[in-house]
């Protein structure tokens, strides 16, 4: 399976400071925008809470054209404030792309590394507004980040959704699948790939549901997802890391994973209509 993924020494982790900068975390990827044709920045999901402005950046990472339609895959990350893994490996995918872009050919990739600025900046779960936004989507909620997310599922027809989480009672890397049949074919490749950084948990109850081999194959109610009446469904996987190892191999086995998950679809919509 080809990888982009480049080995580094490990580093530590940066310290902790009372707001936690999202421009420092997106300054490498602002600077590849500027000189690459495939890269698109797009800062208009702009929101106000008690007077503060905000914004959920927002980038289009576009591959060669490939035989057909684009393939639309959108990947979301710290929709909980205090699970920065996920949004740092959003960033080194990036860069690995875009030293790469004939990996994604084909690809239509929307990449969403901060979906709640506020309790990023403030190293919490919930909002600034004290919701979990992950319990909120296609209940009408008021939430600002959760309407703006919504209106980005509903416009751009995903083919396939990849939520990033930590987990704080993980005793390694597992999944959550929905959706159609193909997810499962997905999931599996993407967390045996990733078992080079970091250890699959192997619990038969995994978050209080079953699971085998790292998979659960349920969904919470209110999750960031496909909007209800979406058809064809995309495919919808939430990748989940342990709390506990270093930052570097969480953000790793992300990217590896990512990785995987776009080779293997690319192989599977060829003869999908046999599986």
């Amino acid at each position: 399976m080809p990888t982009l993924l480049k080995q580094s020494p490990a580093f530590a982790d940066a310290p902790s400071t009372t707001r936690r900068s999202i421009a420092d975390l997106l300054r490498p990827v602002e600077q590849i925008a500027i000189h690459s044709p495939n890269l698109v920045v797009n800062h208009g999901a702009k929101f106000e809470i008690k007077g503060e402005r905000f914004e959920i950046p927002r980038y289009l990472f576009v591959g060669p054209k490939g035989g057909g339609a684009p393939i639309r895959i959108g990947i979301f990350a710290a929709i909980h404030g205090d699970e920065t893994e996920g949004a740092h490996a959003i960033v080194r995918l990036i860069k690995s792309l875009d030293e790469n872009p004939a990996f994604v050919t084909g690809y239509c990739l929307s990449l969403y590394p901060v979906c709640n600025p506020t309790g990023f900046e403030d190293q919490t779960p919930h909002s600034r507004n004290g919701r979990d936004l992950n319990r909120e989507f296609w209940k009408n909620s008021a939430e600002p980040e959760v309407r703006l997310l919504e209106n980005e599922l509903s416009t751009h027809a995903f083919d396939g959704i990849i939520s990033l989480h930590t987990h704080t009672a993980g005793e390694g890397l597992y999944g959550r699948v929905r959706g159609v049949t193909l997810t499962k074919h997905l999931i599996e490749p993407a967390l045996k790939a990733a078992e080079i950084f970091l250890p699959r948990d192997e619990r038969s109850l995994i978050e209080g549901l079953p699971a085998r081999n790292g998979v659960i194959r349920d969904g919470a109610d209110g999750v960031l997802s496909a909007p209800p009446k979406a058809r064809p469904r995309p495919f919808e996987i939430t990748l989940e890391t342990p709390r506990n190892p270093p930052s570097y191999l969480k953000e790793y086995a992300i990217v590896i994973a990512l990785q995987t998950i776009l080779t293997e679809y690319r192989q599977l919509i060829a003869y999908a209509p046999n599986l």
